[in-house]
């Protein structure tokens, strides 16, 4: 009877031991309530190309390294974006690589209080240089600007990116932004459709010396030029050529001048005026394209103040909370709605990047898209807005 029993037990045993093995792998796993989240910002990240830049994975930086962003201004709805993306960039490297205290990594965002002064912009470089970065980014406002500055970087071992707009520099690094010809072409087909193919234009650049003001500038007019031959740009207006221009409608206005009248000064006009000024002189224009945030603003504002927002189409590039308003109130046509958080973060992985020396791409295109009264609502165009 023993015997019995010792050859049935193992076999009973092998047998309930498989029906487990069975159960076991068939079981399906239980749903806990727990999901991994995107962060609110994922969809910014996602129009970043290439996507390396992305993300902070591998980016093994030695605690306390220090970059340093410099942008060109540190109040508009654009650069706040920016600096916004920079933070979260460097809060999620510190949460990647497990820092904290002195051994984060420091990432610091300065700007011109001044929009776009480049005299502010140049001193700022020149403090962060004495504090002696692992590596500076920086929005360049003049493209041919800071040269000494960055020989004296690039004579450190200081590596140098540039972040919206280009750099005539030969030595950086990597260039974060977005692909200013073909979203200044969407621009220019856009506006040419909504004026029905023809019509003359006026064009308002937010200055002559930034990389970004020349590309937007000249694929406008290329597109215009190459494929919409009745319409025409007749007047190109810089916003930092605004006081010139105040000279010289003030010496024309005052030689037409009758002798019971007194004359004007230069001081006495404002951007709103140089715009009403070339509106009347031009009273046939049927299109207005701005070229930034501010560009837009002002020719909004002199628009309004020339009642003519309803004989002439405007259109532009960002989207303030001004902007969103006038285009959801059928002011603004369109908009070329950038992704300025986008350009913040990926200027921090290109900077982290650099002092890895894992390389880097020359171009980062960080994306676009057009927005109008139609497709505001959509959740994919509101979680690329900034306010």
């Amino acid at each position: 009877m023993k015997k019995k029993w010792t050859i049935i037990i193992p076999a009973v045993l092998c047998i309930m031991m498989a029906v487990c093995a069975c159960t076991k792998k068939e079981e399906k796993p239980k749903f806990t309530g727990d999901k991994t989240e995107e962060p609110p910002y994922q969809d910014n990240l996602n129009a970043i190309s290439p996507s390396a830049y992305n993300n902070v994975k591998g980016l093994n930086l030695k605690p306390g390294s220090y970059i340093s962003i410099i942008g060109k201004d540190d109040s508009s709805a654009y650069w706040k974006a920016i600096k916004k993306g920079v933070e979260q960039a460097a809060d999620d490297l510190n949460k990647e690589l497990g820092y904290s205290g002195d051994d984060k990594i420091k990432v610091t965002y300065n700007a011109p209080s001044q929009m776009e002064n480049i005299d502010e912009q140049v001193n700022i470089l020149d403090e962060e240089l004495a504090r002696y970065p692992d590596a500076i980014g920086i929005a360049s406002i003049d493209a041919d600007a800071c040269t000494v500055q960055f020989d004296l970087a690039t004579e450190n071992g200081i590596p140098i990116i540039a972040l919206d707009s280009g750099n005539s520099y030969q030595g950086i690094q990597c260039t974060i932004k977005t692909d200013n010809d073909q979203a200044a072409r969407t621009g220019a087909y856009k506006l040419s459709n909504q004026i029905e193919n023809k019509g003359e234009v006026l064009l308002l650049v937010h200055d002559s010396k930034s990389t970004t003001g020349r590309e937007r500038e000249s694929s406008f007019q290329k597109e215009i030029t190459e494929n919409y031959p009745d319409v025409k740009v007749v007047e190109t207006l810089y916003l930092d050529k605004m006081d010139d221009l105040k000279k010289a409608i003030v010496e024309e206005k005052n030689k037409a001048k009758k002798e019971n009248e007194k004359e004007i000064s230069a001081d006495s006009l404002t951007d709103e005026d140089v715009i009403e000024y070339y509106l009347e002189k031009h009273p046939n224009i049927k299109g207005c394209f701005g070229t930034n945030v501010t560009a837009t603003q002002l020719g909004l504002s002199a628009l309004k103040e020339a009642d003519k927002l309803e004989n002439v189409v405007l259109m532009g590039f960002d989207g303030g909370k001004e902007q969103i308003e006038a285009l959801k109130a059928g002011e603004i046509k369109g908009l070329v709605i950038q992704n300025p958080f986008g350009i913040g973060y990926a200027s921090v992985i290109a900077a982290s990047r650099t002092i890895l020396e894992t390389g880097n791409e020359a171009v980062v295109d960080t994306g676009y898209i057009w927005v109008t009264q139609d497709n505001l609502e959509e959740e994919s165009i509101q979680n690329m807005l900034y306010e």
